[in-house]
């Protein structure tokens, strides 16, 4: 099932194009994947998507309606989860107190009559950081904080999970644990849609990938059919004998 697309999406800031004409889905029980070189336009799509930027044209689609016009926070009302490539924990909070207040503003009055520090911890256990529970977020090492960050956006039950570079500060280990823990998310039906730089764990997940090079969607498939994409081998994993088009428009 089609749970978002992007149609059309062109963001323009001054006389610089950041995105232009991109067009891809992202599917309810599957994990996507978002990827190209630094400055593709990818956290802008995100931005686009979670509400934080107005795209210049095109319109954003989820669960089959609309949300172009949505502000941010009824956007994720409507289930959207986002993480971000700048973590924004609460640093003087501790690691607990951070996803207990994820749930409470997700609860409203119902967290007040309802605490839930049962569904904290079976989160913090499940995301794999229980042993910093007790730490002030600002004192985790990133990998923890990406976890965390990702137990923050789980704690509000989203439809869709927007992660941008999550693997980030994670060791071989930890990233081979991560993906298990994504295909887990997915199995339940949920949408993940992963800005990842981590090719192992973007092949090794994904169930489709979307390529961006200047803003544009050059390339849509099965990890299998990326790899052996020339166009993509030469803009972004780094070998092709293939000659490839130029883009039309370059950005900053």
């Amino acid at each position: 099932m089609t749970l978002l697309e992007v149609d059309r999406v062109v963001v323009r800031f001054g006389g610089v194009t950041a995105v232009n004409e991109a067009s891809f889905t992202a599917d309810g029980g599957a994990i996507t994947g978002l990827i190209g070189p630094n400055g593709a336009g990818k956290t802008t799509c995100f931005n686009v998507i979670s509400g934080l930027q107005k795209p210049t044209k095109g319109k954003v689609h989820f669960q089959g309606r609309s949300i172009t016009s949505s502000a941010v926070h009824r956007r994720a009302r409507k289930g959207i989860g986002r993480t971000f490539q700048r973590l924004e924990a609460f640093g003087s909070l501790s690691v607990r107190d951070n996803v207990r207040v994820a749930f409470d503003i997700h609860r409203g009055f119902r967290g007040v009559l309802k605490p839930g520090a049962a569904d904290v911890e079976a989160l913090l256990e499940r995301v794999g950081i229980s042993d910093y529970a007790g730490e002030r977020a600002d004192a985790i090492p990133t990998g923890a904080a990406r976890l965390l960050e990702l137990a923050r956006c789980l704690a509000c039950d989203p439809h869709l999970l927007l992660l941008d570079e999550p693997s980030s500060g994670l060791d071989e280990a930890e990233s081979e644990a991560f993906g298990a823990l994504l295909r887990e998310l997915a199995a339940e039906g949920r949408g993940i849609l992963m800005v990842e730089h981590d090719m192992d764990l973007v092949m090794n997940v994904c169930d489709t990938i979307h390529v961006l090079d200047f803003g544009e969607v050059i390339a849509s498939g099965s990890p299998a059919e990326i790899r052996a994409d020339a166009r993509v081998q030469q803009a972004y994993l780094g070998y092709s004998d293939e000659p490839v088009r130029e883009p039309m428009e370059a950005q900053a």
